[in-house]
C-alpha cells in the first residue's frame, strides 16, 4: 500500500519486504513511570531525574524486595540537598496491578515516619538552649499526664547522654524534649520544611515526636534535606529549570544542624554496610506497617521506605534491618565515596560533659523550678492515702530520701522536731483523718493524707 500511495519507492519498499518481522513484542521503556504519569497530568516536558541513577535504583528495588514475599512495597527518592533537585524517584518495585499494588506511588502516600522525626526534635531543644549532645537526660518510666509512653524494646538505659538518646532512638528523652519545645512548635517547623503533615484529630500531641501523624516519604526527604543544608529549609524540585523559592527562616540553626548531622553520622552502620560516617535515621511505625531509613552527606540526601502499600502490618520489620542495608546501597549507586559532611561552624561547643556550662550538663525542663527535686523528702510511711490501724493509739512514721534533721507535723501541729532520725512516733487522738507533714533541712517538704481506724 505504502508503494501504491507512493509513500516508498520500489527499491526501498523491496529492501523493506526482505527485513525479518519480529516473533515478539518487546515492553515498552517506561523509566519513573510514577513521575512521568506526574509529568504527563501536569504538561511538564524535562524532568531533573538523572536517568542513569534512575534505572539503578529501580533495578536495586527489585532486588531488595528478593525473598521477602509478594506483598511488601518500596519506595526510594533521592535528591541533591544544595540544589533541591530530585535526582531519582522510585515510586514501587514494579509498574503493575499485583499484590504489592505497583501502581500506588509510594513516594507520595501518607504513611507514619515511626522515630524519624526525632532529629529536629533534638535540633530544636539545641537551639532553644535545653541541651547539647552530652548534655545528660534520665531514660525512666514517665508519666505525661495520662501519656505513658515505652521504649520500642520496652528497657530504660536510666541517666545517658543527648547523644546516645538520639543514636538509640529513645523514646522517654525525645518525648521530654518534644514536651519542652511543644508540640506546636514542632508542627510549624515541619510546615517550614516543605511538609503537609496530616494529625489525626487536628490537634498535634507529645505522639507526633514518635510517628503519630501521617508524612509522605518526599516530605522526610525534604526535612532531612534542610537538616543536612545547615538547617536551612531546601524544597525539592522535579521539573527541570522550576524555582521552589528559599524560606528566609532556617528549621534550626547552622550550629544545631551541625550536633545532628554529627551525631548521626556516628551510628553503626547496618551488617556488611560500609562504615563511612553516612548520617543516617532509622523508624518503624506502630505495629511495624513502615520501615524508614533517610540519611545524607555533604550533597546527596535520599530515602528508603519499605511496607506493604495497603497499610497492614509487616511482622518483624525494623527500619534497622529492612530499609537501612537498601540506603547505604543507594549511596553507593550514586558515587562511589561518599561527599564528607562540613567541619562545625565557630560557634559549635565541642566539649565534654563536665565542661558544659552548668545549666546545660543535665537536662531540666522548662518546668524544672516547680519540679520536685530528687532528693526531696517523701512520707514512706504510711502512703497518702492508705488507711492504717493505729497500735495502741501510736503511729510510726517514716521519711525517705531529704536532709536531716526533720520536723514532723499532724493537722499543722509538730509532733517531732529537729529529729535525725528517719522514723517517730505519732501519739494519736482516735479514729479520724489526719494529715501529715515533714520538712528536711532545706527547708523541702512532703505531706500524706492519711486515715486512722
Amino acid at each position: 500500500r505504502m508503494l501504491l500511495a507512493g509513500v516508498l519507492d520500489k527499491d526501498l519498499a523491496q529492501t523493506a519486504l526482505s527485513e525479518p518481522v519480529p516473533a515478539q513484542k518487546h515492553p515498552f521503556p517506561a523509566l519513573a513511570p510514577h513521575m512521568a504519569d506526574r509529568a504527563v497530568a501536569e504538561n511538564v516536558h524535562q524532568l531533573t531525574l538523572d536517568a542513569t541513577l534512575q534505572r539503578k535504583l529501580e533495578t536495586l528495588a527489585k532486588t531488595a524486595l528478593q525473598g521477602k514475599g509478594d506483598d511488601l512495597s518500596i519506595a526510594i527518592l533521592v535528591a541533591d540537598h544544595t540544589t533541591g533537585e530530585i535526582l531519582a524517584s522510585v515510586g514501587s518495585a514494579a509498574y503493575r496491578a499485583d499484590n504489592r499494588l505497583g501502581f500506588v506511588d509510594m513516594t507520595r502516600a501518607l504513611r507514619s515516619p515511626g522515630s524519624t522525626l526525632k532529629p529536629l526534635v533534638y535540633g530544636m531543644a539545641f537551639d532553644q538552649g535545653l541541651a547539647h549532645p552530652e548534655t545528660l537526660i534520665d531514660d525512666v518510666p514517665t508519666a505525661f499526664g495520662s501519656y505513658v509512653p515505652q521504649n520500642f524494646d520496652g528497657k530504660f538505659r536510666g541517666t545517658i547522654r543527648i547523644r546516645r538518646a538520639l543514636q538509640l532512638s529513645l523514646n522517654i528523652p525525645a518525648i521530654k524534649l518534644t514536651e519542652a519545645i511543644g508540640p506546636a512548635n514542632l508542627m510549624s517547623n515541619l510546615r517550614r520544611a516543605g511538609m503537609n503533615p496530616v494529625v489525626p484529630g487536628g490537634k498535634p500531641g507529645l505522639a507526633i515526636a514518635l510517628g503519630g501523624l501521617g508524612v509522605t516519604l518526599t516530605d522526610m526527604v525534604q526535612l532531612y534535606a534542610g537538616l543536612a543544608n545547615g538547617g536551612k529549609p531546601c524544597p525539592l524540585i522535579w521539573k527541570n529549570g522550576s524555582n521552589a523559592g528559599q524560606s528566609d527562616r532556617n528549621l534550626i540553626s547552622p550550629v544545631a544542624a551541625w550536633y545532628v548531622a554529627d551525631i548521626l553520622s556516628g551510628l553503626a552502620p547496618p551488617p556488611n554496610a560500609p562504615r563511612n560516617r553516612l548520617a543516617y535515621k532509622t523508624g518503624t511505625s506502630y505495629g511495624h506497617r513502615d520501615a524508614w531509613a533517610l540519611g545524607f552527606d555533604g550533597q546527596h540526601v535520599a530515602g528508603v521506605w519499605m511496607g506493604r502499600a495497603d497499610g497492614a502490618s509487616v511482622p518483624g520489620a525494623f527500619g534497622g534491618d529492612l530499609a537501612a542495608p537498601v540506603l547505604f546501597e543507594v549511596f553507593s549507586r550514586i558515587k562511589p565515596a561518599l561527599t564528607p559532611l562540613p567541619p562545625p561552624p565557630p560557634a559549635a561547643l565541642t566539649v565534654s560533659n563536665a565542661e558544659l556550662p552548668q545549666p546545660l550538663q543535665r537536662f531540666r525542663g522548662r518546668n524544672a523550678l516547680f519540679e520536685k527535686p530528687k532528693d526531696a523528702p517523701t512520707v514512706a510511711f504510711p502512703p497518702d492515702g492508705a488507711e492504717v490501724e493505729t497500735d495502741g493509739g501510736f503511729l510510726v512514721v517514716k521519711v525517705r530520701d531529704g536532709v536531716a534533721p526533720f520536723t514532723w507535723l499532724a493537722n499543722g501541729k509538730p509532733f517531732a522536731v529537729a529529729t535525725y532520725d528517719r522514723q517517730s512516733v505519732l501519739e494519736t487522738e482516735g479514729a479520724g483523718f489526719i494529715t501529715l507533714s515533714v520538712i528536711d533541712a532545706k527547708g523541702r517538704s512532703a505531706r500524706a493524707d492519711i486515715r486512722l481506724d
